[in-house]
């Protein structure tokens, strides 16, 4: 191994610089995993590219060695989208990071995919223009893997997941090509390429320019707050929100493990009792939002809520909300370690679902903090474990691939935003037929005849669902056997 990492470095210095060509134990360590993965690996080589023409190079060399390649953004991947290879370069788009243009009168801006998802909103303010996706990650995520996991965020259910938000892309093939997918109109000639490379996980190309649509900032923006003693209640109410026929900004829930969590850690003003709360926001003119929020408010309680509260300004409004897309840190005050999970669900089915996740935590005497999309039934579970006890990531990993389980059984999805990458190959087996999973297999051939870009993540191998059946990730046949985990 440390030879193949001589050849490729010597090759990689004769146009990067020192400090962007990493090959010491103790500079590749901070590459060894994402934000949120139980696993880690250490890549071969890290480089960090600063020019498309770099990034060619560095192709052309990996093909011509065959040696696979992993990119990498900000490395806040839940899903294990972004681990290294043993035996493979690890490709950083840290240096990426520049806004190359904003179009106000179109409402377009193209960016680098190392580009923060905030930043851009940020960017574009003083042009009353914004960037709607909002993962909770969206201070430090960046806007190519983004595209990479097609991200969401709390205000997905009215905008748009990432795909609904993308005009163009610019990619380098593995054939060290650059190609332009997409356009600044609303259609376009030929296959939809730009909607195939959003979500595939870094295994069809490399993306280098991201053209996103802006959208004005609402004249008006509100935020209802609702507690509720049951947590079937919440969703009773979420359901009937969306089928009176109001589409709010945002509809989010948290049970009371991730509401304490959130409150001892932001300090938004939650109570502290409740089964659950909502965070409803409506956004629009001020007389439509005024309407809505009456009538979001006559319906949650008709369905029990024991407090509502309107935040009173601005101020109070983006407090609420710091609270929701604080809860995945806050939930580390909880327990050592936690397994994050990601499915989607038919709406009608959330009260159904959330007991059925209750009944699974008490089975695998493993608690579970419940934060989610509740307006577009993407749940996101998480799994409260301590890493040091034996077998209680074992145990963590077999009931979440169980709730990825009861997402389909109820009509669902193995995910909503966070992708496949390591962590879902199995659950994979059990969505997709043979014929499905061929097709995929001959989309990935097309693109990357060798298998170079990202291999063994998204989408299983035919050999591997024949094999596995029914089995879980913790039974030993994860993807890259020699991975160590925390």
């Amino acid at each position: 191994m440390s030879e193949n990492r001589n050849t490729l470095s010597k090759q990689f210095l004769q146009f990067l610089p020192d400090n962007a060509v990493l090959t010491h134990n103790e500079d590749l360590h901070p590459y060894e995993c994402d934000g949120l993965s139980a696993y880690r690996q250490v890549p071969l080589v890290v480089v960090i590219p600063e020019t498309i023409e770099h990034i060619v190079r560095i192709v052309n060399i990996c093909r011509k060695t065959n040696t696979p390649i992993v990119c990498r953004g900000a490395g806040t991947s839940v899903s294990g989208g972004a681990l290294p290879l043993e035996n493979g370069v690890l490709l950083s788009l840290a240096k990426f990071n520049r806004i190359l243009n904003i179009d106000p009168v179109n409402r377009l801006a193209c960016v680098q995919p190392g580009v923060r998802n905030l930043a851009i909103s940020q960017a574009t303010q003083s042009y009353g223009l914004y960037y709607a996706p909002d993962p909770s990650s969206q201070i430090a995520c960046s806007i190519g893997g983004n595209v990479a996991e097609n991200a969401g965020g709390v205000h997905c259910l009215k905008y748009g997941l990432t795909v609904h938000n993308i005009l163009q892309l610019k990619i380098v093939t593995i054939e060290g090509e650059l190609l332009t997918l997409g356009g600044s109109g609303l259609d376009g000639p030929g296959y939809d390429l730009l909607a195939l490379l959003t979500g595939s996980e870094g295994m069809l190309g490399i993306i280098v320019e991201i053209v996103v649509k802006l959208l004005p900032v609402p004249e008006c923006a509100s935020v209802v707050l609702a507690a509720f003693d049951e947590i079937e209640h919440a969703g009773n109410a979420v359901t009937e929100i969306i089928a009176s026929g109001i589409i709010p900004a945002g509809l989010e829930m948290m049970d009371r493990h991730a509401t304490r969590a959130a409150e001892e850690y932001v300090h938004a003003g939650y109570p502290d009792n409740a089964a659950a709360i909502l965070l409803c926001e409506l956004d629009g003119i001020k007389e439509e939002v005024s309407a809505q929020i009456s009538q979001v408010k006559d319906i949650l309680l008709k369905h029990r809520a024991v407090q509502t509260r309107i935040a009173k300004d601005e101020v109070e409004r983006q407090l609420l909300w710091a609270g929701r897309k604080g809860a995945f840190p806050a939930v580390v005050r909880l327990a050592p370690d936690y397994y994050c999970m990601d499915g989607t669900i038919p709406r009608r089915k959330l009260a159904f679902v959330l007991n059925r996740i209750s009944e699974l935590s008490e089975e695998y005497q493993l608690a579970i903090a419940n934060v989610f999309h509740a307006g577009d039934g993407n749940l996101h579970p998480l799994i409260l474990y301590d890493a040091n006890k034996p077998g209680e990531l074992h145990r963590s990993e077999e009931l979440g691939g169980k709730i990825l389980e009861l997402c389909l059984e109820v009509g669902g999805t193995i995910t909503g935003e966070h992708g496949v990458g390591v962590e879902k190959l199995n659950q994979m087996c059990v969505q997709f037929d043979t014929l499905e999973l061929s097709q995929f297999h001959a989309i990935k051939h097309a693109f990357d005849p060798d298998e170079l870009l990202n291999p063994g993540k998204a989408v299983p191998s035919l050999h591997r669902c024949a094999e596995l059946g029914a089995m879980h990730v913790h039974e030993g046949k994860l993807p890259f056997p020699d991975i160590e985990r925390f």
